[in-house]
């Protein structure tokens, strides 16, 4: 895991080569990558779905998957991290910690997975592997081991110091890396690795007793000791040993392999999987063992043209043979697997049966999609699911023709299928259908994907934001629904009071109803009633957010009252109080880095100002600023060719969303003229 360019699959290809499993280096600068097998991953040289491979290194077996970096594919990461034991995360030796980089380390924290850090890139002008080590502890609050240090700088970077061992690493660049030689550590460098290794071991020291009291006696240590010292605090996510090279050269990859193997946890050093029965609520474990009940989670589904629909699991417990029934806690349903793949990239070998700790593909799944627990239905759990985040950016799109019409319907579920953070919903006033996604490239990706793949023309508008709708005073408000139509009618009656919450809250529901006004049982039908209301505001019918609903009071009718009676009461107290409630628009706020010549720095805070921007801080790099700041996403399209005409294409720039903030008034009223087309 890490940022767009730190070099993620390069890395991926180099172990794949060093570990046997292909025959020559893929580049990704050539579009040959094997981990970049989609033709728009080539052509841009980006990763944009994470592709899973295994190999061997030391006899053990390893799962890889190589996640993509671009924020717009942020739920590729997500999703590879809720299943995965063990991260990588590589870091750019010139960039350091860069945004995005940031907000994959904290999706791995919300998973609590131990993580070795890489420093990539060593060979570049510029690299500063002491740098990154402080942006780790400054940026994202780690506490980073250093278990190298590098020898030489820059294009003189020829290998590496184990300070474990202290020894030397230096590579032979005739055999492309294959073959290194252990030497002794160069003259020049002895008392900074001294220093170094010192503080090594305190830092060890600090978490294992045994090795301290040893290191307070004589400081002589067993390397075996350490390095199970320093396995288990990583394990324990109290450390992140921190390793250096220059994968593009071939240098540092093999001892990042052992490190992977020496301090990253296998599937039996974490504890049992919890989960909860899908019919009691209990709390349930099952532990990493062949001979213990089925169970496994469903972490993507992938549209295959030769097999149909994939889906790619992560084996919890137990053991499956291909052809075998399971059953889909989360859905309540029976599937059937036909077969079992061991995926590598877009090639694959055919299993008969899967093992606990196993990440696999299964063939035959109808109903399951991502998230779903798959188990015994004799020993039912279901897993907690995966959040996925709102989109932020929609277009419509329309078919050329109308044979179009149906291929495009059908492509684009089974894009939706694949790809939870997509949306498609077709627009009750215009008839359009409104594609929505996490920024302009994901969408990019999908239309070309559509024309491509599914070979299906179609028409594509500009893009337009997903903005939010809210509240800013507290009301009071009044449903009452009354039906009399011959026999049983229908009655319902609520007073409600409607508030704003803070940024980012969502949507509370409070029944404060204490005396019986209105049954418990009606109370979740109004609940649903206000929730499914505030899909669609009054302002210009995007959803409202950041308001908590209290239900204060009510009236039924022994006979009358019903579910729905109460439920359209709910929703016309919802429209009274949002109609008679102070509204404003909330838009996409993007956290961004601009890396500028200095050259050009004026002119790109003159640019960014006037597109309703902020700047938030500035720091210098070796002739380049880094600007960072924060863009409303409506500012921002267009905005790469913009910055590029502007710095002659030397300027970069990074985006990911923050947060939901509120529009300024007199740019809402040309938003709702617009909309309203008025």
């Amino acid at each position: 895991m890490a940022d767009i360019v730190a070099g993620k699959t390069t890395a991926t290809e180099r172990i794949l080569y060093y570990t046997g499993v292909t025959y020559k280096m893929g580049e990704v600068h050539e579009g040959t990558a094997q981990m970049d097998f989609m033709p728009q991953e080539q052509e841009r040289g980006i990763t944009i779905t994470s592709a899973a491979t295994t190999c061997f290194w030391r006899d053990h077996r390893i799962n890889i998957l190589d996640t993509p970096g671009h924020v717009d594919f942020t739920i590729e990461v997500e999703r590879s991290l809720r299943v995965l034991d063990g991260a990588v995360a590589v870091f750019c030796g010139v960039g350091g910690v860069e945004p995005q980089s940031e907000t994959v380390w904290r999706q791995s924290d919300r998973y609590s997975v131990p993580k070795i850090a890489f420093v990539n890139k060593m060979d570049r002008i510029g690299a500063d592997l002491f740098r990154a080590m402080e942006q780790m502890q400054t940026r994202l609050g780690a506490r980073p081991l250093l278990l190298q240090l590098p020898i030489g700088k820059e294009a003189d970077f020829t290998g590496i110091v184990d300070l474990i061992g202290m020894k030397a690493i230096v590579w032979d660049d005739s055999t492309l890396g294959a073959r290194y030689k252990e030497t002794e550590i160069p003259e020049d460098m002895m008392q900074t690795a001294e220093e170094y290794r010192i503080r090594l071991l305190e830092a060890v020291s600090e978490y294992d007793d045994q090795i301290m009291a040893k290191y307070l006696e004589d400081g002589e240590i067993d390397e075996a000791e350490i390095r199970g010292a320093i396995r288990r605090a990583t394990i324990d996510n109290h450390i992140v040993p921190l390793l250096c090279g220059a994968a593009f050269k071939n240098k540092g990859v093999q001892p990042l392999l052992d490190a992977v193997v020496d301090y990253l946890p296998s599937p039996m050093d974490i504890p049992p999987m919890k989960g909860l029965h899908p019919k009691t609520g209990k709390q349930e474990e099952r532990e990493a063992v062949d001979s213990g009940p089925f169970s496994a989670l469903t972490f993507k589904i992938v549209s295959d043209s030769y097999v149909g629909q994939l889906g790619f699991l992560r084996v919890y417990s137990g053991k499956l043979e291909a052809g075998a029934g399971v059953f889909n806690a989360t859905k309540g349903k029976k599937e059937r697997i036909g077969r079992f793949l061991k995926m590598h990239a877009n090639k694959r070998e055919e299993l008969k049966e899967v093992y606990s700790g196993d990440i696999v593909a299964a063939v035959g799944l109808r109903a399951t999609t991502t998230g779903d627990t798959l188990c015994e239905q004799s020993r039912p759990i279901v897993f907690e699911g995966m959040d996925f985040p709102d989109p932020v950016i929609s277009i419509a799109i329309e078919p050329k023709t109308q044979a179009d019409q149906e291929r495009l319907s059908e492509s684009l579920d089974k894009i939706a299928i694949e790809d939870p953070s997509f949306q498609v919903k077709v627009d009750e006033e215009t008839g359009q259908t409104i594609i929505s996604g996490m920024g302009e490239l994901h969408l990019e990706i999908i239309v070309d994907r559509l024309l491509r793949e599914f070979q299906v023309d179609a028409n594509v508008g500009k893009p337009q934001v997903a903005y939010k709708e809210t509240i800013l005073s507290a009301v009071k408000c009044v449903g009452e629904h009354v039906r009399q139509t011959g026999g049983r009618g229908q009655y319902g009656y609520v007073k409600m009071e409607l508030e704003p919450l803070p940024r980012g809250k969502g949507f509370e529901f409070v029944n404060r109803i204490t005396s019986g006004a209105v049954p418990k049982e009606f109370v979740p039908s109004v609940h649903r009633g206000v929730e499914e209301t505030l899909q669609s505001g009054q302002l210009v019918g995007y959803p409202v957010v950041d308001v908590r609903a209290q239900l204060v009071d009510g009236k039924y009718h022994e006979v009358d009252s019903s579910d729905l009676a109460f439920k359209i009461a709910g929703s016309m107290a919802c429209v009274d109080g949002l109609k008679k409630a102070q509204k404003a628009l909330l838009e996409p706020i993007m956290a961004m880095e601009i890396v500028v010549p200095e050259d050009y720095l004026g002119e790109v805070i003159g640019d960014l100002n006037s597109r309703r921007g902020r700047v938030l801080g500035m720091e210098s790099r070796k002739n380049v600023q880094v600007i960072s700041g924060e863009v409303p996403l409506a500012e921002m399209f267009g905005y790469s060719t913009d910055l590029r005409s502007a710095t002659q294409g030397r300027a970069t720039y990074t985006m990911q969303f923050d947060r939901y903030d509120e529009v300024p008034a007199s740019i809402t009223n040309d938003i709702v003229a617009r909309i309203r087309g008025y």
